[in-house]
């Protein structure tokens, strides 16, 4: 007797914003690996969008790029209705898009505060309302939101950020309370702190930063690009139909204690 592999994604059109780079890259390999078609996303340049494509195609998977702003309704609209017409029904959606400023919120200016807010939120917002109405009418769909441990903390030089993040868990529940009656699993995920290029100056060995993260994670490391792609291949699988409105966080337990580890 043959067993059906629900974490298979074969013959499934994923959309990743976000996904010339760090994390959005690392969770749509994932996808890719688990045999999804790649839509990647980005906005920097044209150019970078097609070296991700390159990136994904050499790494085997079928995948293809658009360059559009998430924070520009009409851009929006106008990719996913060419994605639908010349790539095929999207059925799975991650908005992974986002951005940071390390600015306290008394000096932050006002056009700042709204970039993070329209990047980190309102794009989800944006995204999701052009690619679900028609998950509605095929009878289901898998999206994806990218939140943060910043869903749940504050942090000294990101509240524009954990502002947005918070509201994006949000925002996450609501859209799951919506659309699960059609068949459209919403969840979320929330990165810990994770190497990544970003990253790179704060993880090393003088830098007081690194010792915080890797005393305060109970894992006693930094996590992993490649740590996210379970939870992206689960919720945007078969596994995980009867999930919904969720955030899993991946953090290596820094979420689960409120001391700092012993031993580590």
């Amino acid at each position: 007797m043959s067993r059906t592999n629900p974490f298979n994604l074969d013959g499934k059109l994923a959309l990743v914003t976000g996904a010339t780079q760090g994390l959005g890259m690392a969770m749509a390999n994932g996808l890719g690996e688990a045999g999804a078609r790649l839509i990647v996303n980005g906005n920097s340049s044209r150019e970078k969008v097609d070296a991700a494509v390159a990136s994904y195609r050499s790494a085997g998977f079928d995948a293809c790029g658009f360059q559009f702003d998430v924070t520009d309704e009409e851009q929006v609209e106008a990719a996913i209705e060419e994605i639908e017409l010349n790539e095929g029904p999207i059925d799975i959606l991650v908005n992974n898009a986002g951005i940071i400023r390390r600015v306290s919120l008394i000096d932050m200016p006002l056009d700042e505060w709204e970039l993070v807010v329209a990047t980190n939120l309102t794009s989800v917002f944006i995204v999701s309302r052009a690619v679900v109405p028609r998950m509605v009418e095929r009878g289901g769909g898998k999206v994806i939101n990218i939140c943060s441990l910043m869903s749940e903390f504050g942090r000294d030089s990101v509240g524009a950020y954990a502002a947005a993040k918070g509201g994006l868990k949000m925002l996450t529940r609501s859209m799951a309370t919506e659309w699960a009656r059609y068949n459209i699993q919403v969840n979320g995920i929330g990165p810990g702190y994770f190497a990544t290029e970003q990253t790179s100056p704060l993880r090393t060995d003088r830098h007081p930063f690194d010792d915080f993260i890797k005393s305060r994670t109970p894992a006693g490391r930094w996590g992993e690009p490649s740590d996210l792609q379970g939870a992206a291949v689960f919720l945007a699988s078969a596994a995980s139909d009867f999930v919904n409105g969720q955030i899993i966080y991946v953090d290596g337990g820094i979420l689960a204690t409120i001391g700092k580890p012993q031993n580590v």
